[in-house]
């Protein structure tokens, strides 16, 4: 079963841009809208992923931002404590899952945010 996967060091099938995209159409209340040179996603009213100059950045719960940041390609974003950026030039299967899984996760979180915005749990 595991042949059907491709090896981790091979080139994923899509970026992790795409990825993101692909998710965006796939989960239920995401609106997608450019902000300036930003393209941004939200939910309920609440940005929970960002994509600019190549990066992607994504709002998690503060523990897991934590731990995002001692993973590859990652550092703080701009944008606040709970947000980590993911450069999305790497192409390997290993930085495509994470931002799949990291938006998702933002996605979850800005479903359980009061519209207003307040920290997360």
């Amino acid at each position: 079963m595991t042949s059907e996967l491709p090896p981790n060091d091979e080139a994923a099938t899509e970026s992790s841009a795409e990825a993101v995209d692909r998710l965006a159409g796939e989960l239920e209340e995401v609106r997608r809208r450019e902000v300036g040179k930003a393209i941004e996603y939200d939910r309920a009213g609440i940005v929970f992923a960002a994509r600019e100059a190549g990066r992607l950045s994504f709002r998690l719960r503060a523990d897991i931002a934590e731990h995002a940041l001692r993973t590859p390609e990652t550092s703080k974003s701009a944008r606040g404590r709970e947000w980590v950026t993911l450069g999305s030039e790497a192409m390997d299967t290993f930085t495509v899952d994470r931002a799949a899984a990291w938006f998702e996760s933002a996605w979850r979180l800005a479903g359980d945010l009061p519209e207003s915005g307040g920290a997360p749990n």
